[in-house]
């Protein structure tokens, strides 16, 4: 078989790990309905996760290669998102097998972002309330910041009366860092795309 027995990626899709062991547990190879497009897949199982993530190649090589692509793919977080927010949420992505580092850095990103619209005096929850008096964000998008364990300072200042958080406390943390990030910058970047194709096909409505 052509395809690789390891599949050589740099993170795991789905826990993110460093350097994942990604071995090939099943092949099957496939065509369109006129017989072409030969592919060959192949499934492979990170053996710290356990998920698999599948991959393809032109069928019938004779060299062993590496995939032309895979999926799940690497997700990419959005340029307008600001730098600093942009890198602490990316960090926290790749240590959500390190909870307790994760949902810091995912807070340092909510920090970073709320820092970049002008909110920057109080505590992190303060600020939140303050930019939903301000109707920069919803008040449900206020209310799942109180829900989730966004506020770090247990864990900055090790405090014995508050249990350790798990990795589903760091995946709702980062989940709503990832949707904060798509209200504030990226949803609005791509409409200010929109718009401005719109002018320049000169197809503005009336």
């Amino acid at each position: 078989m052509p395809l690789v027995q390891s599949l050589p990626l740099g993170r795991c899709p789905h826990c993110r790990v460093d350097s994942p062991n990604l071995s090939c547990i099943y092949r099957h190879n496939t065509n369109n309905s006129e017989g072409q497009n030969a592919r060959e897949w192949g499934f492979y199982q990170c053996r710290r996760c356990g998920g698999v993530v599948t991959a393809w190649t032109p069928a019938g090589t004779s060299s062993v290669v590496e995939p032309i692509e895979y999926f799940p793919g690497e997700k990419q977080l959005d340029d307008s998102i600001p730098e600093r927010a942009r890198a602490y949420l990316d960090q926290a992505i790749s240590s959500i097998h390190a909870p307790s580092g994760a949902v810091m850095l995912a807070a340092s990103s909510v920090d970073a972002m709320l820092k970049a619209k002008g909110y920057k005096e109080g505590s992190l929850y303060t600020r939140i309330d303050k930019a939903k008096e301000d109707h920069l964000i919803t008040s449900e998008m206020s209310e799942w910041a109180h829900e989730v364990r966004l506020d770090a300072n247990d864990q900055r200042h090790d405090d014995e009366e508050a249990p350790l958080p798990e990795q589903g406390d760091a995946e709702k943390v980062i989940e709503f860092t990832r949707a904060l990030a798509q209200f504030l910058f990226v949803l609005p970047a791509r409409i200010q795309r929109g718009r401005a194709k719109v002018a320049v096909s000169g197809n503005t409505p009336s």
